[in-house]
């Protein structure tokens, strides 16, 4: 799943929690998506960071060899 889409996701089960009227259990339900959603999200950014790292090695290095 793609970062956007998670982040989209997450906006709507927010939304969801705090514009509907939930039972307990359709709350708990929406809060446990919402907290996979969350760490979906944290693997996807990492995902990110670690290629940047890597883009940014590659540019040093490269600026080392001129």
């Amino acid at each position: 799943m793609e970062l956007e889409e998670i982040m989209e996701q997450l906006e709507e089960t927010v939304e969801k929690m705090e514009n509907e009227t939930l039972t307990l259990e359709e709350a708990y339900d929406t809060f446990s998506h919402g907290m996979k959603l969350v760490k979906a999200g944290n693997k996807a950014i990492d995902k990110v960071e670690k290629k940047i790292e890597i883009l940014m090695e590659k540019e040093v290095q490269g600026s080392e060899d001129e």
